[in-house]
């Protein structure tokens, strides 16, 4: 996993649909990066953003779906 520090210059965020709507727990995902995906707290969009590799990414929303994380 590598960090972008100032992930604002980054085209085309949209919000998770996962995010509860509150404003709490929202998080971003920039599209359009071959084989990356930068994930960001949407409620700081000047700050950093995690960049994973896509097939990670894609196994973890995988995971939350199955409910994996479920508390």
């Amino acid at each position: 996993m590598k960090t972008i520090p100032d992930a604002s210059t980054l085209p085309r965020w949209r919000k998770s649909s996962y995010s509860n709507g509150q404003g709490a727990e929202c998080i971003e995902i920039a599209d359009g990066h071959a084989g990356a995906v930068p994930v960001r707290d949407s409620k700081n969009p000047h700050g950093p953003a995690c960049v994973f590799a896509e097939a990670g990414w894609s196994a973890f929303v995988e995971a939350v779906k199955r409910g994996a994380f479920a508390r």
